[in-house]
Order: structure tokens, then sequence, then C-alpha cells
């Protein structure tokens, strides 16, 4: 895994419609929180998601982001983010380009760890946490990120 100090690799990605999506556009916005989970469906992925998706509203209003990514297609994006009510997008990556740049592939290449990356602008990863099984500690990764915003200062009106 990636850590903290090193520089977030570029990547495309189709989202759930298809649109191809690089990192250096989604930091166009603001610092990202990047998330790597197993496959949609899932009870764990679906609990993570659930519990980003709780914290959204939380994540937006100190100007973070949050985007995640696993192996499986657009149409299994679209159904997990609407049945779950995801207002954050989902990126396919069937082939495991940026899981692999980001060294979350599982282990013997079977799978993908579960971590989370907190990238600033300049494409330099400031935080990281991995956790395969203790899906909390990347709700606590996030909690911790919205937390030292709002403490310095970084809110903006949520949209």
């Amino acid at each position: 895994m990636l850590k903290a100090g090193s520089r977030a690799p570029e990547f495309i990605l189709p989202d759930a419609n298809g649109v191809d999506t690089a990192l250096s556009d989604l930091l166009q916005n603001g610092t990202l929180l990047l998330y790597f989970y197993p496959a949609d469906f899932t009870p764990g992925c679906t609990k993570e998601a659930c519990s980003i998706r709780d914290l959204h509203n939380d994540i937006q209003s100190v100007g973070l982001q949050i985007v995640g990514i696993s192996p499986q297609d657009g149409d299994s994006h679209r159904r997990f983010r609407d049945e779950h009510n995801l207002p954050f997008i989902l990126l396919s990556d069937p082939e495991k380009v940026a899981i692999k740049m980001y060294d979350v592939d599982g282990p013997f290449g079977v799978g993908v760890r579960r971590a989370t990356f907190l990238i600033n602008q300049d494409r330099t990863i400031r935080d990281a946490v991995l956790a395969d099984v203790r899906i909390g500690r990347h709700t606590e990764f996030i909690e911790k990120a919205v937390i030292l915003r709002e403490t310095a200062g970084l809110t903006r009106p949520v949209q």
C-alpha cells in the first residue's frame, strides 16, 4: 500500500455511467478521500459504503470529496449506488490498473484490499489506512479527516 508522503498515481477509470474519470480531474474539486473496496453488494462493502453515505454531508461541508474504486463494472456500480442511495462516485477497475498502482491488490492477485487514502490537490497522499476486515477503521479515518479540516476552519456550505 502506498504510504503518506507518496505521490498518488494518475489513473483514468470509467464511472458508473461509463464516463472516463481521471484522478487529476477529481482533484480540481479539492482534496479527495479515495477508497478501494473488494466488491459491490457484499456485507462488508455495503456496510462501508452506507457509513460513508451517512457521513457524506459532513465530508462535503469541509471541502472534501469521496470516490470509491472496485473491480465491478458500471452496471453493478449503478445498481449498488441506486439501491443504497450512495451520493458519491464509484469507479470501475476490472483490470485492476489503479488497484495495482496503489498497491491494494489482494494476496496472489485475488480480491482487493480495503484501503482509504487522503489525497491533497497536488497528488500527495497525506494519510492512508489499510484495514481489510475492521471496516470501522475507515469510518474513523474519514471522521478524523473531517474533524481536522473543521478545526483548521476549512468549512464550506453544503450545496
